[in-house]
Formats: structure tokens, C-alpha cells, sequence
């Protein structure tokens, strides 16, 4: 178990001594690793030798996740042991997606005794400066510049995101998009894109509502340019799907998808920041087993 102690301001690591006893109740002997640093667990996931344990757990939010997902893709496609989630941090899109709610670290352990697993798509990016994997969902754009708002208020709890986006909201920009979508090139002037693999991003936005984890394809959101005062009656439409009915937003799936401009463009994968385009992304269909 890969155990984030600055999770949600550090509240995690006041549950860690219940969490300890609820596994040894149900026989589930763990070895715990704390992280200390930024790419700490992908660098304790990647240099561990996986084969003494039946699964690695992240617990944390959608950023240890990441994380742990990329340490585990460092090993041998046969060393990849099962991923389990444990869903005590700020951001727990992914972990939604399975049915569990932020912090019910006790229904993702009652998954973890039950033991069984299924098989999800893993997207894989190649970006202008560097390579990496997701399990959530990549962004760029207004998505992006609103999540890096609320890192910064993160101290005010799940509403981070949304005062993330309505600050962004505020500073409207849109950039000249071209992405091709297995060979159908598309140009518009943009506002964000969103490319999913589970359907929720953030705390409680409901981005691809129409998307699964196992079927081989991604779900792209484009939002086009639109006044501001649309943008922000669109915006609440977004906690329960309802943005994609609306004539600015168009979705798409795709197994393969480029970004060929604008470059310099910073993404967003899973709550995190890493690449700028131009990019490459691609769904590895059901490349993954996880506990659910």
C-alpha cells in the first residue's frame, strides 16, 4: 500500500491506524510505504519487486493514483499485479467511477478482501517532452487552468474545483484547436478539451457521462468558443451531464487520438500536470486489472 500522509491536508494519515486494523481483522496482511515528495510513489512502485504481493494500493487521491499507476507501468506487462484504490484525498474521480465515495476507505477494503478483479483501459500519452499513462482522464485548456486554480485552494475542501472553474470562467481565453481523432481531423476555435476515460473529473463533475472503462475508446469533449455569459449558464449542467446536450459541446470517442496544435499547450492528466502539446493518446483496451 502506497499511502499518501498529505492526502486531503493530512487528514488521511489520522486514519491510518483504523485502516491498519481493519486489514489485519480481515487477514490482509499489508506492507505500508508513505510518501514524502512529488513522484515518490511511482518511484517506491517501480523499484519494489511486485512478486511476493497479490495487488498495489494507492491510497490517496486521483494525483497518488497517477502516480502509482505510472511506477507500476515501469515493470514487465507479466509483473503487473492488480491496482486497488483507497479513496482519502481531495480528488477521487477515478475511485467514483467504482462506486466508492472520498474517504469510505472501508468499502474500498471490503473490495480489496473480496478479491476480484476486472480488466480497464489504461490511456497512454506521448507528449511533446515526455511519455506517461492514465486511468482518469488528460485535459487542456480551460480545464487545465481551472485545475490549477484549485491546487491553490485546495485548503477549502471539495469546492476547489468548481471556484477553480468559475475563476477561469472569468478570464475566458480559447485557442485555435486542431486534433484528429483516428484520421478525422477537426479544427476549432476552442475552450477546453477533455479526453476520459471514466466518466467523473474533479470532486463531482460528471465530464463523459457516456464512458466506460473497458471498451477500447476514449470519449473527447470539445467545448468551442462561446460568449462568457453562456459559458456561465452551461456551467452548472456539468455536475449531472448535461452539458454534452448543448449545441457547443461536441463528444467523440476515439481509440487514438493527436493533438497537433497549438503547441506549448500544458496537460492535465488525472488532478496532475505533466506534458505540453503536441501529443499523441491512446486507450490500451482492458491493459489493466483492478480490484473492484
Amino acid at each position: 500500500m502506497v499511502f499518501n500522509p498529505s492526502a486531503a491536508h493530512g487528514r488521511s494519515l489520522k486514519k491510518l491506524a483504523k485502516i491498519k486494523a481493519r486489514l489485519d481483522r480481515l487477514g490482509i496482511h499489508v506492507t505500508v510505504e508513505l510518501t514524502s515528495h512529488p513522484g515518490h510513489a511511482s518511484a517506491l512502485v517501480a523499484a519494489t519487486d511486485l512478486t511476493g504481493f497479490d495487488g498495489v494500493v494507492a491510497a490517496g487521491g486521483d494525483g497518488t493514483v497517477f502516480e502509482v499507476l505510472n511506477g507500476l507501468y515501469q515493470h514487465p506487462q507479466q509483473e503487473r499485479i492488480p491496482l486497488g484504490l483507497l479513496p482519502i484525498g481531495t480528488g477521487n474521480a477515478f475511485a467514483r467511477d467504482l462506486g466508492l465515495q472520498a474517504f469510505d476507505w472501508a468499502a474500498a477494503i471490503d473490495l480489496l478482501h473480496r478479491g476480484q478483479t476486472r480488466r480497464v483501459d489504461v490511456g497512454h500519452v506521448q507528449a511533446a517532452d515526455t511519455g506517461y499513462y492514465f486511468l482518469n482522464i488528460v485535459s487542456m485548456g480551460l480545464a487545465v487552468d481551472a485545475s490549477v486554480t484549485a491546487k491553490s485552494l485546495k485548503l477549502i475542501g471539495n469546492a476547489a474545483y468548481t471556484m477553480g472553474t468559475l475563476w477561469q470562467v472569468l478570464k475566458l481565453k480559447s485557442y485555435p484547436l486542431v486534433i484528429e481523432l483516428d484520421g478525422k481531423e477537426i479544427h476549432q476555435d476552442n475552450i477546453f478539451v477533455t479526453i476520459s476515460n471514466t466518466r467523473y473529473t474533479g470532486t463531482h463533475f460528471l465530464i463523459a457521462p457516456g464512458a466506460t472503462t473497458n471498451d477500447g475508446l476514449l470519449d473527447v469533449t470539445l467545448l468551442q468558443k462561446l460568449p462568457r455569459s453562456r459559458l456561465l449558464k452551461l456551467f452548472p449542467t456539468i455536475y449531472h451531464g448535461g452539458h454534452i446536450e448543448q449545441a457547443e459541446v461536441t463528444v467523440h470517442q476515439a481509440a487514438h487520438i493527436s493533438i497537433r496544435s497549438p503547441a506549448g499547450m500544458l496537460l492535465g492528466p488525472d488532478g496532475e500536470f505533466l506534458g505540453k502539446t503536441p501529443a499523441s493518446i491512446s486507450c490500451l483496451r482492458q491493459d489493466l486489472a483492478i480490484f473492484v
